[in-house]
């Protein structure tokens, strides 16, 4: 009866954790460039029983183990903004950010320029161009950014380049490490430099990847599966205080 309650608890364990994983990726339906998660649960075997004489099916005891929470890094739909600093990435891709802390990637593609004519991302970190920060003239007009990348304005009668933005990929990007504010930690992983086949979108941002209607039926699926888990254990604790009160009741 112990074993059934620890099994239970380490499952009840496993969707509470799960809950939080769905209630955060429901939380961020509206957060550009968001990537919804999942948890990855495997089995863990235990074996409590030291006696020989047990049947060998019975000496191990399968328990539910929360191994990791996984990713998904597919595109999310593109959303029109009209704002000429915007850009969605379709394809492959991230963009490179500097922060406090270092390079980081992104998907947010929602950008502006800072006082210092500084095209920066909406936490106001610089966004890396292919040959260093982005810098913009303040008489700059008529802002282009062409498929592959590359920023144009007008400046009085000419049209002047202000640089390339520098789109780096992954083979792994599951291996990324989420740091908050739709940016990732790439660790030991070396970037590479995305290819043909992903392009720019000017004046749009990548909307999360994350499905509405799938997250409440899990979330549905969770919270019935924790209800009846619940229910079990009560059960089986009612059946231990049972036998329990009948053996006291045996006469020595």
């Amino acid at each position: 009866m112990d074993n059934a309650l620890l099994v239970g608890l380490s499952r009840q364990v496993a969707l509470h954790r799960e809950m939080d994983v769905i209630a955060n990726n429901l939380a961020n339906l509206n957060t550009t460039g968001f990537k919804g998660e999942s948890v990855q649960f495997e089995e863990f075997l235990s074996s409590p029983a030291r006696v020989d004489s047990f049947p060998i099916g019975h000496r191990r005891v399968s328990f539910v183990q929360d191994r990791s929470t996984m990713t998904d890094h597919s595109q999310g739909p593109v959303e029109m903004t009209g704002s000429p600093l915007d850009v969605a990435i379709n394809g492959e891709g991230y963009l490179v950010v500097e922060t406090p802390n270092g390079e980081r990637y992104t998907r947010n593609g929602s950008l502006a320029r800072n006082a210092t004519g500084e095209l920066v991302t909406s936490e106001g970190y610089r966004v890396r161009g292919a040959n260093g920060p982005i810098q913009f003239d303040p008489n700059d007009v008529n802002i282009a950014i062409a498929r592959d990348g590359t920023i144009s304005a007008l400046n009085g009668n000419q049209i002047a380049e202000r640089g390339k933005l520098q789109i780096m990929r992954f083979d792994r990007p599951q291996n990324l490490s989420k740091e908050g504010l739709s940016l990732y930690k790439a660790g030991n992983m070396q970037p590479q430099a995305a290819g043909e086949k992903t392009s720019v979108i000017q004046g749009a941002v990548e909307k999360s990847n994350v499905k509405p209607i799938l997250e409440m039926g899990r979330m549905i699926e969770v919270m019935r599966s924790y209800t009846s888990l619940a229910n079990m254990m009560t059960k089986t604790d009612e059946l231990r205080k049972t036998a329990i009160n009948k053996l006291a009741d045996v006469s020595a």
